[in-house]
This record gives structure tokens, C-alpha cells and sequence, in this order.
């Protein structure tokens, strides 16, 4: 890919490029002029291969287990489901039976929860096991390529919508997505394409059911039970809660309609005030054993009194405030668990990886600061990245960017984000970056993307996007590819750049032919093709119009191919397009073996040429017509001078009686017999000069009591011609009227017909 124009040339942003085969193309990513497409050669095609005994390395759904320190309690993950084994059994059933469940419900209801539990549980239902997925911010393309990759072994290839259907109809697995968000028709599509599967799927909380006539089965998740819930918030909690504190906790269920998650958050808040007593413990003993006391009072002797004692001191929380306890969760926070929250508002809720946190906030031990957001609930896994929970984004983000004025510039929602702009375009294009760490990080990529529009940054905006574009469609994200040259296309209309709205045109016409819209492709090509030529960028107006000929080729082929013959990209004419193969995609054959294949083809050479020329030595006195068999003078007609014809250089071949086939006509006698000479019958051996056979003797009929004497025969009175030697046979013959039989008295010697084959214009 090449660097951009003007000031965005020399910017230290580092190119990715490569390739892939997408259905039956394969797509040069990044290439000086952007990228191409071109159809793939057969031999170079990726053979897919099934991935028996499925297993998959981490988990992605569901709550993370606790990693970090958390004070008198266990993470999330680390509890059984309460009040859902109902809901696990009827989900089994259905799954079962073969039938695709989609769960709904509010946000926070605990749907990626179930959703786990229930792939554990499923692991014996299907004979390709469980297949666990993530659906967030993923189109139905990106899912099928998900599921695709996850039970087929072929890196760098997206399989086109027909080879999918062929690829994955033997796929027989339970596929668990965690927030889908397609519906309806997309929905119906993704279920069809693998026929074999059943899914269970968690929808988004505005997702509406499911119309009459649908594969899926909706399956409602309700808030837990009262004591389901008072378990949960004590099991966090760490303890058992005390009666003010069930009493505030029964409150917190009527309001709340039993959602699990705002039960963790309650069980953060009463953790927080545990830290609180804790305190004030340790300064009455510090106050006693230290400074001593100004006024003397005694200390009930038993610590629990003790702590009872001033727990009633620190007062709960409202309802309200439990409601919404964004705010209050937020004060109990480590500086660095803070730190890494800020950079979450400033994305839109997208949280970086934690190998990142180090460059952008300073925070050297991310995974505990982002562990400590999930168990104060204000954070949760999706795919392999957090964000933020439902709420807190709204909760807290007025309030971050009026307090962001007193932080130091890097740390200001402001600068945080123009912090990760700079760090992503150097990440995304580094060598020792995979694309699978590309694709863990797509959405927060185009997080940073909207942040710096919005910030009104378009010159950061087109740096990104031209970096992270061709390392997003090799990561085969192409729902977040199509995304990022959309953003970095508003950018370069905002900043007026004709050749950079050339450029992410040209890709995003690349992008639609892939995708299998080959009517927008055009269009956008046919844009690039005008902005480049605006631009003065000729050779990127011919690799525009290179692609732009591809498309036209396509739609020609198959608007003349029939309904029976080759589909019309797979066409010879076609495929020449296809003659140059990238160099990392060539199979070369050892040095050894192309040495062994030349010297096996000069053998052969001359074994060819020794075995001609020892043919051609010793067959070379015999006649062409030498292996048919003549008749005697008793048998053949005399013939009449006035109807014979004239003596020709090509005489007509006679009818054999031999089981040699005639040189003129393989297979079938002659159809007329030629002159021949009076003289005693002999036996004459005969040759032919056909490959592969062998010469064979042929005998004539001779009168009893007459013998001859080979070696005596006289020579024949005529003069028969000298057979010319041509390259291919007459396949007209000549044809002579017999005439009557003659008798006569004496034996004569009739030698060997010969017929001299002549070549016909």
C-alpha cells in the first residue's frame, strides 16, 4: 500500500500487504496502486480441510473468572447459574431435537451467562461438538466466515456465498453466538447456510421476536428468583448479608425485576462499604494504640460487635443510587482500573487490550485493571476484547468530559483518543503483528476512527484508515474493512484530497466485487478512475481500469454461457487473467526433482530419435503396399486392353487375404483387384511399415504338383513403379472393371502387388 499524498507522506506509518483468495480470486492486498483482484488458477486454489474433535482454545462468552485480588469473594464466572436449570434443560431439549433457539431479554438479564452454561452442557449433542462464536458488531458475512473458519482448516481464504453452502452443509455442530446482531432475513440467511447446525443464539436486547414461519425459537430469559437473588449478592458479597442489608437488597429486586447484574453491581457497592468499615476499624485501634484518646470510652471487646457497630454507621445506598450506581462504583476504583475507564468513555465504550494499556495510559498491569472493571460490573468480555456494560457509558461520559479540563493533556478524553489514533496506525502496520491480533482488535480500531471524527480530526482520520484498511482485510474483518474506507473516504472529502478519494474508492470497489456486488464495484471504480485521473495518478488509473475490464469480462462470459456449460468465471479466456501467481503462493519443485523431470525428458527424447532412425534402417527396400496378399493368374481376371485403364502412378491396392489390414483403407479390403503378371505362384514374405507390427508371410495359391523356387522367379515383364514416399496415404482409390476369366494352361508366377500410395489435395 502506498504512503499517502501531501502531508501524510513520510508519517512513519508502515504498510501491510499480502494476499488471499477470496472464492475464486485471488485479491493482492496493499499493492503500490491499492489493491487487486484477479482470478485464481486452479492449482492454486486452498483446499479446505474439516477440523475433526473440535476444540476450542479460550472461551468467548460468557463472564470472565476472577484473575485479580477481590476482596472476601469470587468473580462472576467463578458461580454456578442459580435459578436456570430449568431454562438449561428446555434449551438442551430444543437443541436436541435439532431446532435453532434465540434467547431475549433486557440487558443485563443474563443471556451470555446462559448462553455458556449451555454450551458446556451441549458438548455430546453434535457429532462436530460445540462451535462458540461472537456476534458483536459482526454482519452475517463476517459470522459465516467466523463459523467457516472455526471448523475448516484454510488460512487466508473467505469462501464465496456458493462455496460456503458447499463447505459447511456436512457441518453437523451446536453453534453458540453470543449478541447477534443481524434479524429477519439476515438471520434466516446465516441458518440456511449451514443446514446441518443448531443455533443457539443471544440477541440483542432491542432485537424483536421472531416472525411466524422462522427456523428460530424464542426463548425469553427473565430475571431470577428473590432468594436466587439474595444468593448471588451474598456469594460476591463475600458473606452473609445482615437483615438491613436483605431488607435494601428485597428493595433492589422489586425495582430491579431480578436482573442479574445489577445484583453484581449491589454486591460491588457492599464490598466498597466493607473497605469503608474496614477503615474505621483500623483507625479506632490506630487512634487507641498510637495517639491514645482525648476522651476515654470503651470498645465492645467482641470485633464482630464491633464491626456491626460501625457498619450501621456507613449508611446503603438508595435505591435510586443502586439503580444506577455508575457514579458511586466509580469512587471504589484503583487509579489504573480509573485510568483504563476514561479510555473506555473516550472510545465509546471500547476497551483496548491490555498489551496496549502501557502505551496508551500508563498502566502497566491492565488485565487486573480491567478485571476490576467486569467484578464491579461496569465492564464484560465480548470476543477478545471488554466494553463497557449497558448504561455506563450515558452515566458517565457528561461527567468525564466536564472533569477532563483539570486533567494533564494525555489523559483528557481529548487527548486519549488522539493518543490512539497515533499508537494504532504504528501497531497495525508493525511485522510482528498477526492478523489475528488485527481482528481481536477491529472494533476498537473503528472506535478510534468515529472518536477522531468527532473530534473533527480528519487528517487523523485518513492516516488510520489508510493504514489499518489493508491490515483489516487480510485479517478477513471485512464488515470493519468496509467500515474503516468508508470513514477514511468522508475524511478525504472533508480535507479535499482527490487522490486520496481515488484510493479508498479503488479499495472499496475491490471490496464490493469480492463481496459479490459487482454493479457497485463498477461504480466505484469508475469513480476512482475519474478522481485518480483528476489527481494526475496515471498508474493508478490503470490498475482502476484493470478491474473495472475484470468485472466487464465477467458479466460478458456470463451473459454467453449456457445454461449447461462452465460457469462463467471459471472460463479459458478468463482464467488467462489469471497466468501470473504472486511468488509466496507459487509452489516451486525442489532443485533435485526439476533436475531428475529434465533428464527423464532428454531420455526420452532420445530414446524417440534412436528408435526412428533403426526403423527407418531396416525397413527401408520394402515396399509400402508389401503387406497385402495378391491372387495367383488362375484366380485373377485377364484384363480387356480396350476397358483397362492406362497405367497409372498410383495403382489401386488389391483385395488381401491375409489379416493384415490395407495401408489405404485400415481395417477393409480393396475394393477392386489390381493388374497383376502371369508367372508361378509363390510364397513371398511381406513387411509392412506400420509401428508396433510385425512382418507377417503371405501365401498365394499355386497349381498342385507345381513348385517354385523363390530364388529362381524371374522378374515380372512389367514395370511397376517406384513407390513414392509420402507423409499420408490416398484415401481415394482407383478403381479398374474386371474382366472374364481367361483359363490357362500353365503356371505362371504372379510376385507381390504393389501399390504406390499418392497424396490428394
Amino acid at each position: 500500500m502506498g504512503q499517502p499524498s501531501g502531508e501524510f507522506r513520510g508519517d512513519g506509518v508502515r504498510p501491510r500487504s499480502g494476499e488471499l483468495v477470496s472464492g475464486e480470486r485471488l485479491v493482492v492486498v496493499g499493492g503500490p496502486e491499492g489493491s487487486e483482484a484477479r482470478h485464481c488458477p486452479d492449482e492454486w486454489m486452498p483446499q479446505p480441510r474439516r477440523i475433526r474433535g473440535l476444540v476450542q482454545a479460550r472461551p468467548e462468552l460468557g463472564p470472565s473468572p476472577a484473575v485479580g485480588p477481590l476482596a472476601l469473594g469470587a468473580g462472576p464466572g467463578d458461580l454456578r447459574l442459580l435459578d436456570r436449570d430449568a431454562d438449561i434443560a428446555a434449551l438442551l431439549e430444543q437443541l436436541r431435537a435439532g431446532r435453532s433457539v434465540q434467547l431475549l431479554g433486557q440487558a443485563g438479564s443474563g443471556r451470555s451467562a446462559l448462553l455458556a452454561a449451555v454450551a458446556e452442557a451441549a458438548g455430546e449433542l453434535a457429532p462436530d461438538g460445540v462451535v462458540r462464536l461472537s456476534g458483536y458488531r459482526r454482519t452475517t458475512a463476517d459470522l459465516l466466515q467466523d463459523l467457516f473458519a472455526a471448523t475448516h482448516q484454510a488460512p487466508d481464504f473467505r469462501p464465496d456465498r456458493e462455496q460456503l453452502a458447499e463447505l459447511l452443509a456436512g457441518v453437523a455442530a451446536v453453534v453458540v453466538i453470543d449478541d447477534v446482531e443481524p434479524s429477519g432475513e439476515e438471520l434466516e440467511e446465516l441458518l440456511a447456510a449451514a443446514p446441518e447446525c443448531a443455533f443457539l443464539l443471544a440477541a440483542l436486547p432491542d432485537t424483536p421476536p421472531s416472525p411466524p414461519g422462522s427456523r428460530l425459537r424464542d426463548h425469553l430469559v427473565a430475571g431470577l428468583s428473590r432468594p436466587a437473588c439474595l444468593t448471588l449478592a451474598a456469594r460476591l458479597a463475600g458473606r452473609p448479608l445482615d437483615e438491613a442489608e436483605r431488607a435494601w437488597a428485597v428493595d433492589l429486586w422489586f425495582e430491579s425485576e431480578g436482573l442479574p447484574l445489577r445484583f453484581v453491581r449491589a454486591a460491588a457497592l457492599l464490598r466498597q462499604r466493607d473497605v469503608t468499615v474496614d477503615a474505621l476499624i483500623a483507625a479506632q485501634e490506630d487512634r487507641r494504640s498510637v495517639f491514645g484518646s482525648v476522651h476515654e470510652y470503651e470498645l465492645p471487646r467482641d470485633p464482630a460487635e464491633l464491626e456491626r457497630e460501625l457498619r450501621r454507621q456507613v449508611p446503603l445506598p438508595s435505591v435510586g443510587e443502586s439503580a444506577a450506581p455508575a457514579r458511586r462504583l466509580v469512587q471504589g476504583l484503583s487509579e489504573s482500573a480509573r485510568l483504563v475507564l476514561r479510555l473506555a468513555l473516550a472510545l465509546g465504550g471500547e476497551c483496548p487490550t491490555a498489551p496496549h494499556l502501557p502505551a496508551l495510559v500508563d498502566v502497566g498491569l491492565g488485565e487486573s485493571a480491567l478485571q476490576e472493571l467486569v467484578e464491579t460490573g461496569l465492564a464484560v468480555s465480548v470476543g477478545g476484547h471488554h466494553r463497557l456494560t449497558e448504561g455506563v457509558l450515558d452515566a458517565l461520559l457528561p461527567e468525564v468530559e466536564a472533569d477532563g479540563n483539570g486533567l494533564p493533556a494525555p489523559f483528557a478524553p481529548d487527548g486519549i483518543a488522539h493518543g490512539a489514533a497515533e499508537h494504532l496506525a504504528w501497531w497495525v502496520g508493525h511485522a510482528s503483528v498477526s492478523t489475528r491480533q488485527v481482528a481481536a482488535e477491529a472494533e476498537v480500531i473503528l472506535a478510534v476512527l468515529l472518536a477522531e471524527r468527532d473530534a473533527d480530526r480528519p487528517a487523523e482520520v485518513l492516516r488510520l484508515a489508510r493504514a489499518a484498511a489493508p491490515a483489516l482485510a487480510l485479517s478477513l474483518r471485512w464488515g470493519a474493512w468496509e467500515r474503516a474506507l468508508q470513514l477514511g473516504l468522508e475524511a478525504a472529502r472533508m480535507l479535499g484530497a482527490p487522490a486520496e478519494q481515488g484510493w479508498f474508492q479503488h479499495e472499496l470497489g475491490v471490496y464490493a466485487l469480492c463481496a459479490g456486488s459487482p454493479q457497485r464495484a463498477a461504480a466505484e471504480l469508475e469513480a476512482a478512475i475519474a478522481l485518480r485521473a483528476a489527481a494526475g495518478e496515471q498508474r493508478g488509473g490503470a490498475a482502476a481500469r484493470r478491474m473495472l475490464d475484470l468485472i466487464r469480462l465477467e458479466e460478458t462470459a456470463a451473459l454467453t454461457a449456457g445454461p449447461g456449460s462452465e460457469p462463467a468465471r471459471r472460463r479459458r479466456a478468463i482464467r488467462a487473467i489469471a497466468q501470473v501467481v504472486p511468488g509466496r503462493l507459487r509452489k516451486r519443485a525442489p532443485r533435485g526433482a526439476r533436475k531428475t523431470v529434465l533428464l527423464a525428458g532428454a531420455a526420452v527424447m532420445a530414446l524417440g530419435v534412436l528408435g526412428t532412425a533403426i526403423g527407418v534402417a531396416a525397413g527401408g527396400d520394402d515396399h509400402p503396399g508389401g503387406d497385402r496378399t495378391g491372387n495367383s493368374a488362375d484366380d485373377l481376371p485377364p484384363l480387356d486392353p480396350a476397358t483397362s485403364p492406362r497405367p497409372s502412378s498410383s495403382p489401386a491396392p488389391a483385395p488381401s487375404g491375409s489379416e493384415s489390414p490395407s495401408a489405404t483403407d485400415p481395417g477393409s479390403p480393396s475394393e477392386t483387384p489390381p493388374p497383376a503378371t502371369s508367372g508361378p505362384a509363390t510364397t513371398s514374405p511381406s513387411a509392412t511399415h506400420r509401428p508396433g507390427s510385425t512382418p507377417s508371410p503371405t501365401t498365394t495359391a499355386t497349381k498342385p504338383g507345381t513348385t517354385t523356387n523363390p530364388g529362381t522367379t524371374p522378374p515380372p515383364t512389367t514395370t511397376t513403379p517406384k513407390p513414392t514416399d509420402t507423409a499420408k496415404p490416398t484415401n481415394t482409390p482407383t478403381t479398374t472393371d474386371p474382366t472374364p476369366p481367361t483359363p490357362t494352361g500353365s503356371a505362371t508366377t504372379t510376385p507381390p502387388a504393389t501399390a504406390t500410395p499418392t497424396s490428394t489435395p
